[in-house]
Order: structure tokens, then C-alpha cells, then sequence
């Protein structure tokens, strides 16, 4: 199917059809004893996959990396990292995905490498052709090139010793971004996405794709912007231009899908990359409606986070909902790896955990768009309380808390205690909890990252054999959109725009009607609205006997419920 086809004929994918399981292999499952997940414990956890009825896993680095990011710091993008396996458990990963009619979606970074790769040591030798692979700048070692900020706090410029120079690091410092405007580093890249492709994977989630393109001159940020520099290397002018060449040249010619990640994306930006001959993709991950609890200054703003609105809430999804899902397509999801636990951050993982956790399933899973539904999720698995910097292994959170140090924001980690752990993404990656068996059944020798203490309660065993657990709604949230398809291609009208706790909307697809009704809160909610209901019937709910009918009815804390109209 061409591009064009695809804009033209939104109706017809099975990418938009498909629920994305994401796997952060580290954090899955030990299989050698080491603390640390690897592929062949993802291969054996494969029926568990199948059995959940998931259609896609979205693989996290699995990439030669010295691991200063966790696998985004990529050495060597045609080898498997020691720890995690071999190119062979690789390649026996995809066959048993496959047999189980699985696709599998591969993590591509291709905004920086590692500051090992051997692009960057040629590099900083200034070596032949690979002399401008990264963007050096001159200047005295003790001035940057310009106030740009690193995404991980402190300048986006480290000065190399070796070159006598500055380079670019919109990440880490061991981060170096690459040059795109060298069409030698463009032809490499997409030589390594040809070789992925052919080996048999079914397309890309692209990191920090919108990322590749700089302003003209590399000129100082505005003080005022939330990251400094931002507004000069994000959606840069050559940006559509190089991701179309990407998929012209390689993507076009495979029944792949693709999904880019976009901070900082407006949802009328995030439009633009998905018309047709812009840019080749499919999908794009924004986040405006993660920022609904942010403080006015960012994530990171001391003493201001965790309020969130729901009715502003409601305003985003539903913007996004006409803009991208109707004449596009959305991506739809509310954790990630990089991201606190979903039902800690917009459910109450306390009193109403397995109420809340039901309900943000069946949001995620009931509007028109993909779902992500990333590891844990399924089952509930909740935050953990970081009591010393010295448990944070993340470094984000650990170069955010240095810089308040260094501003003189805080004085202790004490005072940044609370907002570390709201934010860190340390949370989204302890060790899955498979059972009550020590380290919660994840390896059989200390983990990498402590598990979560709670995890005698919540895991996927104990989950798997209650019927009426989180992960068996799950599971019927899926078979349910699987088996209708007006959960899939139906347009969305939102009902009660204003009301302060119930999030309502219709899915409509020719004569058939799906009525959603949420009550994101812990107090019970009266639904009243004009819609005419006569004959409905409860598809599904998270609490017991829901009556037929929803209105002039009232909704238990979180209760969650898919009528047919």
C-alpha cells in the first residue's frame, strides 16, 4: 500500500487495528540470573504475551550500548548488547512472535549515538569522511557555543579534549546528536534501517525524532522558554525533508509501521508530520496531555506538580481526537518507560487502585487511535518511594536534582523529595512483578533496580488467577476492541465537556453507538445528558451490576463502563 493510499484510506490498516504491548527489556525478565532482563526471558514470557491478546511489542534498545541511557546510547546499532543476549536469541524472539501472530516494532535512535560509537571516535579524530558526522562548534573550553540546555539539565555542549572542540548534546553528554545536514550520516542511516527491515521486523518507534533538524547558525535560545533552545532544534527546517527521504528511500518499500516520539509538539504540529508527502509516518506520540499536571515552569518545577484538571484534560484528548485520530491517526497511551506509573499519576493506586486502573484501561482502549499499553500496566503496578538520590538510577532525575542543587533551588534532597517522586522514571522501570516469589519473581539473584515492595500483592501471577482482576479487563478490553470495529474506526463526540469528574463520549461507526462513561474521581457522579438511549446494553464495566441504562444514574468512585446504544 502507498502512502497516499494509506492518508486516503484511513479505514484500512492493521497497525490502526492493533493494541502495541511496550517491553523495556531490562526491567522484564531475568533468564541467566544476572539482575538484569534480558531476550531470551522476553522469549520465554512470549505466551504470556499471546495470552493477553496484544498484537504488537514494541521493543525497547536492545543495542550494543555502554549504557549511560539505559540502551538510547547506542555503540553499535548491528549488535545485540552482550547482557541482553546474542543476535541468534534475537532473531528466536521474532519466530516465536511471529508463530503467535505478533508483530514486532524495534526503537530507532537516530537523533545521537553513544560517544563509543566508532562514527564518533573517527569523529573527534577527525577522520576522512566522518569528520562532520556530529556538530562541532569552536570556541574557548570555558564557554559553550550558545545557552542551549541539555533535555537532562546542565548546557547541551560538552568541549572534547581531543578535537579542540565543542560538541552537541541535546542528552547526556555521552550523547552526541548527529549531523543530519551530512548526507553520508542520512545514507548510513538508512542503510541500518534496510538491514533491520530485512531481518523481518514490522517497523519503528523513532526516539526523539523531531530533534534532527537545527536552526541555520545554531543562535542562543530565548531565556524564557521552559528548555532553553528548544524553539531552534525541535521541528528544525530540514526535518520534513529528512524523514520523508527516510521513508522514500526505505519504509515505502515494507508493510511497516511507524510511530514517532515528539516532546514538545503542538497538536496542529504534530498534524503537519502525518499529511501526506510531509514526512512518511504513521503516528505520532505527543504530549499534551501529559502536561496536564506539570508545574508552570515544566516538570521539574519545585512545589508545583500533581494537580491536574479533568476537564482540561478532556479539552487536549479531544483536540487530538479530531485533529490527528479523525483525519489521521492517533497515538494513544498515558505511561512509557520515561514516564511515572499511570495509575499512581491519574488514578489513586490507594483505596480505589483495581477501580482506577480499570478505568484508565478502558479509556486508553476505547478511543480511536493505537493503544500502548506498556509493561506492568496490565496488572497495576504502581510508583515506589525513592528515600536518597542514591536509588535513582535514572539520569534525568539525577541531572534535574543536580541542577537544582547547583541554582541553589534546594539544599537537600529532602526538599526535592516529593517531586523526584512524582516525576523520576525510575518508577516505569523497577522489575516487572511476575509473582510473590522473592524479587517478585524476576531473577533469582539481586536486580539491577530494587523491585517494588508491594509486589507480594500485585503481580501478574495473582492477577492471572482472579477473573476479575485488572489484567482480565484488560484482556476484555481488547478482545472487546478486537471484536468491534467501531471501537476502532468510529468517530468520537465528547459529552459533558465542562462536568468536573465524568469523562463521557460516543463512538459511532454506520448505525452502531457506543456510549463511555468514566467517573475519573474518587466521589460518586450523577450522569445527566440530552442523549436519547431506549434499548442499551452494558458491553462492560469495572464495577458489578451496572444498570442498563446510564442516565439520570449515578457512578461510583472510578467506575467505568462501554454501553451499546
Amino acid at each position: 500500500m502507498s502512502r497516499a493510499e494509506v492518508i486516503k484510506q484511513p479505514d484500512e490498516s492493521w497497525w490502526k487495528e492493533a493494541v502495541v504491548y511496550q517491553i523495556y527489556p531490562r526491567s522484564f525478565n531475568d533468564s541467566d540470573g544476572d539482575g538484569v532482563g534480558d531476550i531470551p526471558g522476553i522469549t520465554e514470557k512470549v505466551e504470556y504475551l499471546d495470552s493477553l491478546g496484544v498484537d504488537v511489542v514494541w521493543l525497547c534498545p536492545v543495542y550494543d550500548s555502554p549504557n549511560h541511557d539505559n540502551g538510547y546510547d547506542i555503540r553499535d546499532y548491528r549488535s545485540i548488547l552482550d547482557e541482553f543476549g546474542t543476535m541468534a536469541d534475537w532473531e528466536a524472539l521474532l519466530d516465536a512472535l511471529h508463530a503467535r501472530d505478533i508483530r514486532l516494532i524495534m526503537d530507532l535512535v537516530v537523533n545521537h549515538t553513544s560517544n563509543e560509537h566508532d562514527w564518533f571516535q573517527r569523529s573527534r579524530q577527525r577522520d576522512g569522511e566522518y569528520e562532520d558526522y556530529y556538530i562541532w562548534r569552536d570556541g574557548s573550553p570555558d564557554e559553550p557555543p550558545n545557552n542551549w540546555e541539555s533535555v537532562f539539565g546542565g548546557p547541551a555542549w560538552t568541549y572534547d579534549d581531543d578535537r579542540k572542540q565543542w560538541y552537541l548534546h541535546l542528552f547526556d553528554e555521552n550523547q552526541p546528536d548527529l549531523n543530519w545536514r551530512n548526507p553520508d550520516v542520512r545514507e548510513d542511516i538508512k542503510e541500518m534501517i534496510t538491514w533491520w527491515l530485512d531481518k523481518g521486523i514490522d517497523g519503528f518507534r523513532m526516539d526523539a525524532i523531531n530533534f534532527i533538524s537545527k536552526t541555520d547558525g545554531l543562535p542562543d535560545g530565548d531565556l524564557d522558554e521552559q528548555l532553553v533552545g528548544h524553539q531552534h532544534y525541535a521541528h528544525g527546517p530540514h526535518i520534513h525533508d529528512y524523514l520523508q527521504e527516510i521513508y522514500d528511500d526505505t519504509l515505502a518499500n515494507y508493510d511497516a509501521m511507524t510511530v514517532a516520539e515528539m516532546g514538545g509538539t503542538s497538536i496542529p504540529q504534530a498534524a503537519e508530520y502525518l499529511v501526506e508527502g510531509q514526512s512518511g509516518l504513521d503516528m505520532v506520540f505527543q504530549f499534551n496531555h501529559m502536561s496536564v499536571d506539570e508545574g508552570s515552569d515544566g516538570q521539574w518545577t519545585l512545589d508545583e506538580w500533581g494537580e491536574w484538571d479533568l476537564t482540561e484534560f478532556k479539552e487536549i484528548v479531544t483536540d487530538a481526537q479530531g485533529e490527528l485520530a479523525t483525519t489521521f491517526w492517533d497515538a494513544l497511551f498515558l505511561g512509557n518507560h520515561d514516564l511515572p506509573r499511570i495509575v499512581s499519576r491519574f488514578g489513586d493506586d490507594g483505596a480505589y487502585h483495581e477501580e482506577s486502573a480499570k478505568l484508565i484501561a478502558t479509556f486508553l482502549l476505547t478511543l480511536r487511535g493505537t493503544p500502548y499499553i506498556y509493561q506492568g500496566e496490565e496488572f497495576g503496578m504502581t510508583n515506589v518511594e525513592f528515600d536518597s538520590l542514591n536509588q535513582i538510577d535514572d539520569v534525568m532525575t539525577i541531572g534535574k536534582v543536580e541542577e537544582l542543587f547547583e541554582t541553589g533551588s534546594i539544599d537537600s534532597f529532602e526538599e526535592a523529595r516529593g517531586l523526584v517522586n512524582y516525576w523520576s522514571r525510575d518508577h516505569a522501570r523497577t522489575p516487572m512483578q511476575w509473582s510473590d516469589a522473592p524479587n517478585a519473581g524476576f531473577t533469582d539473584r539481586e536486580p539491577w533496580l530494587e523491585v517494588n515492595d508491594n509486589y507480594h500483592d500485585i503481580n501478574a501471577e495473582t492477577a492471572l488467577a482472579d477473573e476479575d482482576s485488572i489484567w482480565h479487563h484488560y484482556r476484555s478490553l481488547i478482545d472487546l476492541r478486537h471484536e468491534m470495529d467501531t471501537l476502532v474506526y468510529g468517530t468520537y463526540e465528547l459529552l459533558l465537556p465542562d462536568h468536573e469528574q465524568l469523562y463521557a463520549y460516543i463512538r459511532t461507526l454506520d448505525e452502531e453507538q457506543l456510549l463511555v462513561v468514566l467517573n475519573w474521581s474518587d466521589e460518586p457522579a450523577m450522569f445527566r445528558t440530552g442523549i436519547e438511549t431506549n434499548d442499551t446494553e452494558v458491553l462492560l464495566s469495572n464495577y458489578e451490576s451496572s444498570p442498563d441504562s446510564p442516565l439520570e444514574r449515578e457512578f461510583r468512585p472510578y467506575e467505568a463502563v462501554v454501553y451499546r446504544l
